[in-house]
């Protein structure tokens, strides 16, 4: 189970109680089921307090529902365990999934991998004369973000707060992708950083550190093939990374619900920083073969690059395979 499912499995265990007889049959099914990584301190992988929101229409106490929902997940595939804890929040603890199971999954869906299944295409976005380029960055990737996630809701994006600089002087001076990044990279309210770090071409620039992630991992397919051998999913310690890339459907549900592609930006960030650090253990060095070790951390490796450049088209960005 990837975290994604969690809201989907939850609403059917809600369901399956009402129609069992377990919940009040008025008791309805909330329209959007919220489940996040748990906070330090907390109790398993991810929480949702949803238990609160059935409470009400049920007319029972939240810990008693509670337990009613983790009773109907108790035999879920893809649970490890489900605790309840407070007065009624769930908490998850997912089951240890197969690395190559994960990494075929990333790379058979490529660049939808996180998109709902529901997932819509992503209509240009009118605008008038006097839009501003922030105002059309952040209204594009939300849209963008939004339509992944199945919604057509774009008319309400978040407020944004101004440029302080003139937009051509901003795409002029850093160029549109970088202006992009800094215009996303902050939530809408705030007011935005363009500075001489958005030119930096090391890794210490953020911008640059998640374009040349993904620029790295298409570069180690090139030497691999030119070393005779490809990807194949299998198994690979990369507990971070994987971890990562299980993450990255609901880091999507999020920065939906909460139309904030800044989320997307930082989670990015987080990944171009595990996969340069994993690069150096995918290609054979000195007179070592490649092995079926070196074939599944290929895979891992181009999964997490799938998962970047995918990241980036949603944020408007460019992924070059060269950098």
């Amino acid at each position: 189970m990837t975290p994604a499912d969690l809201s989907s499995t939850v609403a059917r265990a809600v369901r399956r109680a009402v129609e069992d007889g377990e919940l009040p049959a008025e008791t309805g099914v909330p329209e959007r089921i919220v489940v996040e990584r748990t906070r330090p301190g907390g109790v398993g992988d991810y929480a949702t307090p949803v238990a609160f929101q059935v409470a009400r229409a049920a007319g029972r106490p939240p810990a008693e529902v509670a337990r009613v929902i983790a009773d109907g997940l108790a035999a879920e595939p893809g649970l490890d365990r489900v605790e309840i804890t407070g007065a009624g929040f769930l908490n998850f603890t997912l089951a240890p999934r197969a690395a190559a199971e994960l990494v075929r999954e990333v790379l058979s869906r490529g660049p939808r991998y996180g998109y709902a299944d529901d997932a819509l295409e992503a209509d240009p976005v009118c605008w008038g004369p006097t839009a501003g380029f922030r105002q059309r960055a952040v209204h594009e990737a939300v849209v963008r973000i939004l339509r992944s996630q199945g919604s057509a809701d774009g008319a309400a994006p978040p407020p944004v707060a101004p440029v302080a600089r003139r937009d051509g002087d901003v795409v002029a001076a850093y160029g549109r992708d970088a202006a992009t990044w800094a215009a996303l990279a902050v939530p809408a309210r705030e007011t935005p950083h363009f500075d001489a770090g958005l030119l930096v071409q090391d890794e210490s620039g953020e911008f640059f550190l998640v374009r040349y992630a993904h620029s790295r991992a298409k570069a180690l397919g090139r030497a691999a093939t030119r070393l005779g051998f490809h990807a194949e999913p299998g198994p690979v310690d990369a507990r971070a990374l994987l971890r990562l890339l299980a993450e990255y459907p609901l880091v999507l549900e999020a920065a939906a619900h909460r139309r904030a592609p800044e989320q997307l930006v930082r989670f990015l960030v987080r990944v171009a920083d595990e996969l340069l650090d994993f690069q150096h253990c995918v290609l054979p060095k000195g007179d070592e073969k490649p092995s079926a070790a070196h074939r599944a951390r290929l895979a891992l490796a181009e999964a997490a690059g799938t998962v970047l450049a995918g990241g980036l088209a949603l944020l408007g960005i460019d992924a070059p395979d060269c950098l």
